[in-house]
């Protein structure tokens, strides 16, 4: 197995590895230690990513942290910067890769919708034979959830296990991927190919709205039910994550805070 597999197969555990300040335990997932060691975040909205309140050129990034995929891979470069007029990160991936995540634990039938934007340049957004993103996403904003494994049939399990061998710490019990794919229509979800608990939810397809920010609105409790069949537990983990493209093409991507509020109205719509 290539280093380029094998970061497909551990992604999500790589994505929101949370779980690396963990030490090595007997349960199949770390969401479960991370839902009993972290405090319930209260109050009228939960602020996951304050980018905006940082300072561009900073080395500090408050909460998060960055994380490889694959051990030897060349890093992502996170850095905060200034885009019209409001503090981002701006992430630039050469080759390999890596991320930044966010353990933070909430209960998301209280705070079900998420907010988030983003900015993908135009070479790292196209599709097409010889696009960077054609296999994989050029973003990823992504949602670790924790819950009861003995529910799992015996092939899921057993991925399980595969992924604490490959891995330091292995998946969480389920995890959602918001991402940008071109060879799937938005609104899509499919999983990934090496476990039925991560899931991708396609919400911007094609490079027409490439070079732009695009804001979304998603209600993670609607979509963890579509993708999964069942109800969540708590969340437990927030992450992003930029990659070189297929071709080896180097990629580049903006983020911008993340929060998550009460439902409204509008709550279950993608903000266009």
């Amino acid at each position: 197995m290539n280093a380029r597999s094998t970061a497909g197969v551990v992604l999500a555990a790589a994505l929101l590895a949370g779980c690396a300040a963990l030490a090595p335990t007997e349960q199949l997932t770390w969401s479960a230690e991370l839902a009993k060691t972290l405090p319930l975040e209260e109050g009228e909205l939960i602020e996951a990513a304050r980018f905006s309140a940082l300072s561009p050129g900073a080395s500090y990034l408050g909460e998060w942290e960055q994380f490889q995929v694959v051990q030897g891979n060349v890093p992502t470069s996170y850095r905060l910067v200034e885009s019209d007029g409001t503090v981002v990160i701006q992430a630039d991936s050469a080759e390999g890769g890596s991320g930044l995540f966010r353990k933070i634990h909430f209960d998301p039938r209280r705070y079900p919708v998420m907010e988030f934007r983003w900015r993908v340049p135009r070479d790292s957004a196209r599709g097409g034979a010889d696009g960077p993103s054609r296999a994989s996403p050029p973003v990823r904003v992504s949602l670790a959830f924790d819950g009861d494994p003995g529910k799992l049939d015996f092939e899921d399990r057993a991925k399980l296990r595969l992924a604490r061998s490959l891995t330091v710490n292995g998946l969480p019990y389920a995890s959602l991927l918001y991402v940008w794919m071109n060879n799937y229509p938005a609104e899509a979800i499919y999983p990934s190919p090496h476990t039925e608990r991560v899931r991708h939810v396609v919400v911007e397809s094609g490079d027409k709205r490439a070079d732009q920010w695009i804001a979304f609105r998603r209600n993670i409790l609607e979509d963890y039910r579509r993708a999964f069949g069942e109800e969540p537990g708590g969340v437990v983990a927030v992450g992003m994550m930029t990659d070189y493209g297929d071709n080896g093409a180097p990629r580049r991507a903006f983020y911008g805070d993340i929060t998550f509020r009460p439902d409204s109205p509008a709550a279950s719509a993608t903000a266009r």
